[in-house]
């Protein structure tokens, strides 16, 4: 491979391409990956979806678990994976936490315990106001 990783790859129709791009993407573009859909009532407040962080309820809306919700408790970037507290599997006599893709879960009620997180929708909201 002559390249790491170029911003180029992402609009490439290739499937090798599209695997290359996220799979030897930095951290700071794999964050985004994170993203999950939001519940129809928070649509309006949060938009589509919403980038996973630690906190935020989820509920798993595919697999084996479907149906189960809990807090996000774990958030790999590099896997690109979450953990659910209360959503446990069983190995043996033990129970494990498992790991989940963020477009199998949807978001219940993100964590905004973070004021910058939701700031730049509050400031498009302002505007809105202004416009009627």
């Amino acid at each position: 491979m002559k390249q790491k990783f170029s911003k180029n790859w992402i609009s490439s129709k290739q499937p090798r391409k599209q695997v290359k791009y996220s799979a030897n993407a930095p951290q700071h573009i794999k964050r985004k990956f994170l993203a999950a859909n939001v519940t129809k009532s928070l649509r309006e407040k949060y938009g589509r979806s919403l980038v996973i962080r630690k906190g935020d309820e989820v509920k798993v809306m595919r697999g084996k678990f479907k149906g189960k919700s809990g807090k996000v408790s774990v958030v790999d970037v590099k896997r690109t994976r979450i953990q659910i507290s209360g959503v446990q599997r069983t190995k043996g006599s033990e129970k494990l936490e498992t790991w989940f893709h963020p477009s199998k879960v949807m978001v219940i009620s993100p964590d905004t315990s973070d004021s910058r997180r939701f700031k730049k929708k509050k400031t498009e909201e302002k505007d809105a106001h202004k416009k009627k």
